[in-house]
C-alpha cells in the first residue's frame, strides 16, 4: 500500500563518511588558550605562560561557537582558527556542571552545523567525530558507533568532579579532541565530545555530551 512504500522511501542510510565530513568539517574550529599560572620554580616565582587546546563546533554564522567549558576555563585568551584565520574569541558564557561554554568571535557568513535530535539515537548508530587530537591535527575525522546511551559518567575536571549522562561511541577520541562534533550520518551535530577513559588498557570508550543537552545550556 501507499504508506508502506511512503515508509520505506523515508527510510535512508544517509550519506556516505565522505560526504559527511565534506559537509561538516567546516563548521568544526581549533580552539588554543593561554592561561597566565604562577610558578614558584621559575626566577623570582614569575607568572609563567601555560597553553591549551581544543575544539569547537559553529551555531551560528554570524560567530557563535560551541565548546567545552573545561576547555577554556581560567584562560586569559582564547583564539579561534578557522581555515588559515585566526579570531580572538569572547567567552558569551560557561558552565562547569554541563561542561559547555559559548564563544562568539568577530566574523560573519560561517558555515553553522545543523543540529541534529540526540534523544532519537539508537546503540548501533554510525557517528563521526571531528576535532583536533592532540592540539596539533585540526579537521581529524574518526568514525565509529554509537555504543551506549544516558551512560552515568563521572568526569574529573579542572577543579570539580562531576557525574555527567553522556553518549557513548567507539570514535577514536584523544586529548584536545574535546568539544569537537559528533555526527550523524545525516551530518546533523548530535553530540559534544567532551571525555574519553582514563584507563591506558581501554580503547575506543570515548564520551559525548547529548547535543540536546548542549544546546539547552548554550541558549540560557
Amino acid at each position: 500500500d501507499s504508506s508502506a512504500a511512503s515508509g520505506t522511501a523515508v527510510a535512508s542510510s544517509g550519506m556516505t563518511t565522505s560526504q559527511v565530513s565534506e559537509m561538516v568539517s567546516p563548521s568544526v574550529v581549533v580552539i588554543t588558550t593561554e592561561q597566565v599560572v604562577y610558578s614558584q620554580w621559575s626566577w623570582y616565582g614569575q607568572n609563567q605562560v601555560a597553553s591549551g587546546a581544543g575544539s569547537g563546533v559553529i551555531i551560528s554564522s554570524d560567530g557563535y561557537i560551541l565548546t567545552c567549558a573545561h576547555v577554556v576555563s581560567g584562560a586569559s585568551q582564547v583564539t579561534v582558527t578557522l581555515g588559515d584565520s585566526d579570531y580572538t574569541a569572547t567567552v558569551v558564557g560557561e558552565d562547569d556542571t554541563s561542561d559547555v561554554a559559548v564563544l562568539k568571535i568577530d566574523a560573519t557568513g560561517l558555515t553553522p552545523a545543523t543540529v541534529g535530535d540526540s534523544d532519537s539515537l539508537s546503540v548501533g548508530d554510525s557517528v563521526l567525530a571531528v576535532g583536533n587530537p592532540l592540539g596539533e591535527l585540526g579537521g581529524t575525522v574518526t568514525s565509529g558507533i554509537v555504543s551506549a546511551l544516558n551512560r552515568s559518567v563521572t568526569i574529573q575536571g579542572t577543579s570539580s568532579t562531576n557525574t555527567m549522562s553522556l553518549i557513548q561511541m567507539d570514535a577514536s577520541v584523544s586529548p584536545a579532541n574535546s568539544a569537537g562534533g559528533l555526527f550523524n550520518m545525516n551530518g546533523e551535530l548530535i553530540g559534544l565530545v567532551n571525555a574519553k577513559s582514563s584507563s591506558s588498557d581501554a580503547e575506543g570508550l570515548g564520551f559525548a555530551i547529548p547535543i540536546n543537552d548542549a544546546i539547552k545550556v548554550a541558549q540560557e
